[in-house]
């Protein structure tokens, strides 16, 4: 993928703010500053999202996105981690090469990273759960 922007960051062709590295993943600073600490973690290996990731990398991916995360509450002093992940334009997923956000929150920093905050009335839970049962 030569126009994929975390491919050019891995194979060092693009500048960034490197967390963590290993033979698999790596994890650096989300440049948009939108929250302290924001962190993507990706794999190595170009995927487009979690929708088409091998199971071995989606697992090496998770499990530097946990060993990150419980750094930042262990040793950094923040008390949660919202963990996000978007996959395909209609979820906004913006940068097509897989990637999970970690972003460390502490008390009262002022973050809102929920996007809803009202119940749907209108959502027949009954009725959705029957439409996505897994068969």
């Amino acid at each position: 993928m030569n126009e994929c922007i975390f491919c050019k960051i891995i194979k060092g062709e693009l500048p960034s703010y490197k967390i963590y590295e290993d033979e698999y993943t790596y994890a650096f600073l989300d440049i948009s500053k939108d929250a302290y600490g924001h962190t993507l973690v990706i794999p190595k290996k170009h995927c487009t999202n979690m929708l088409d990731v091998d199971e071995d990398t989606y697992c090496h991916v998770q499990h530097t996105v946990q060993k990150i995360s419980k750094y930042y509450v262990e040793n950094l002093g923040y008390t949660g981690i919202n963990i996000l992940n978007a996959n395909n334009s209609d979820a906004q997923q913006s940068v097509f090469h897989y990637h999970v956000h970690i972003i460390p929150r502490k008390h009262n920093d002022g973050l809102d990273v929920w996007p809803f905050h009202d119940s749907n009335n209108e959502i027949d839970l009954a009725k959705c759960a029957e439409e996505l049962k897994y068969k």
